[in-house]
């Protein structure tokens, strides 16, 4: 998992797990912002899930948060709020919550870019 320092400062090492179209934004929120393949000594560490969560997929994201101390986890969107407009598909996880503790979420259909950077600035 590769993050960005997010203020460039090592005060927020953000990552993204990004399943679908809503990483995009995610992508537009961090554009200009230095990657680092490890969060910075005593950096915060939030994981920004962004996209629809399938059931083959929760495995997966569950290890990917698990394997972080203590981050705060963002459902970034509809579908990973609530699963959006595939919330009926037998195939859905009905939002990031049901597999990990989510501490914030930031509700659109995409969320703007602006709403990812408003949240962890609450965050850092």
């Amino acid at each position: 998992m590769r993050f960005w320092d997010w203020f460039s400062d090592g005060s927020l090492a953000v990552a993204d797990l990004g399943l679908a179209c809503c990483v995009v934004e995610v992508e537009a929120a961090a554009l200009g912002r230095p990657r680092v393949a490890a969060p910075p000594a005593g950096a915060r560490v939030a994981v920004v899930v962004a996209g629809t969560v399938t059931d083959a997929v929760a495995p997966l994201v569950v290890e990917r948060i698990a394997a972080l101390d203590d981050p705060v986890v963002i459902a970034f969107g509809a579908c990973a709020s609530a699963g959006g407009p595939y919330w009926d598909s037998p195939v859905v996880t009905k939002g990031v919550d049901e597999i990990v503790a989510v501490d914030r979420y930031v509700p659109g259909c995409p969320p703007t870019p602006d709403a990812l950077t408003e949240v962890l600035a609450d965050v850092r």
